[in-house]
């Protein structure tokens, strides 16, 4: 039924035109590309035409996320509030900046987007952040760490990541993912997995391509500027600085040895986490 509902979808020429803009200029803020500068001055003019898409992407975006309505997500937060607390005290998750959006907000996160601040940042919503945390916790805590990878290729997480790797038992792949290992048989280094943990669908493109390919499952993290698609369950937050990071490691893996019955004392305190690497 989703198929079929998807081939009804229609889209003009000018909506794929800002839709492709929309990507380019959201993968150029995970990637940060330095581009080298040309001296050819033909190239001048697709520039600027390239400038002039996205800035009119960015700008549609920004007029349908300030208009968004979210009532029935915050429903949802309050009904879930009833169980429960939160996972950390709402200054912590001030503190790391995990609240923190960029300028771009795609489709698929304007949903849990609050608001924008005056420099042009997206903001998440705090109690939405936790609410998909402990989705995340209770989505992973159903694979066993041999089952399971996590994809980390920016450097702002690798700290956390190797934490992570340490704490849980869960293997990580942080400076290069081998792309292949998961899908190629005839490599030495292939392996199997059931869940694969993405931290950023741009940075980590190949491992999400070869899960998909296998068609298995993928813990997304996903910032304003990211695509959800592929994903099985999916985390909101910044995944762009080093102490939010740290912290949405240090959550899933407090949270995922404890859902499994595991010891959670030798687990490093939260502000090694979130601390600079030294």
């Amino acid at each position: 039924m989703a198929k079929e509902a998807e081939e009804k979808i229609t889209t003009t020429p000018e909506e794929e035109v800002q839709g492709k803009a929309l990507e380019e200029k959201a993968e150029a803020e995970s990637v940060e590309v330095k581009e080298d500068i040309s001296e050819e001055k033909e190239e001048t003019s697709k520039e600027d035409k390239l400038k002039a898409l996205k800035e009119k992407a960015a700008k549609l975006m920004a007029e349908k996320t300030d208009k968004l309505d979210t009532g029935s997500l915050k429903e949802e937060v309050q009904e879930s509030k009833k169980k429960g607390d939160m996972l950390i005290d709402l200054e912590e998750y001030v503190k790391t900046g995990i609240y923190l959006g960029t300028r771009v907000v795609t489709p698929d996160m304007k949903k849990y987007v609050y608001r924008r601040r005056a420099d042009g940042l997206a903001i998440f919503n705090t109690d939405l952040i936790d609410e998909k945390l402990k989705e995340g916790i209770k989505y992973l805590s159903k694979y066993n760490p041999e089952d399971v990878i996590l994809v980390c290729k920016r450097q702002a997480g690798w700290k956390a990541a190797k934490l992570f790797e340490q704490a849980t038992g869960i293997r990580v792949f942080t400076k290069k993912y081998p792309a292949g290992v998961m899908t190629n048989t005839e490599l030495e280094d292939f392996f199997e997995a059931e869940l694969t943990i993405i931290t950023d669908q741009w940075l980590d493109k190949n491992a999400l391509k070869d899960t998909l390919d296998v068609k298995k499952d993928v813990l997304m993290v996903c910032g304003t500027n990211n695509f959800s698609k592929g994903a099985s369950k999916v985390i909101i937050g910044n995944n762009k600085s080093a102490k939010s990071i740290g912290l949405i490691f240090y959550l899933l893996a407090k949270g995922y040895l404890k859902e499994r019955g595991k010891d959670t004392s030798e687990l490093p305190e939260m502000d090694i986490w979130t601390g600079e690497e030294d």
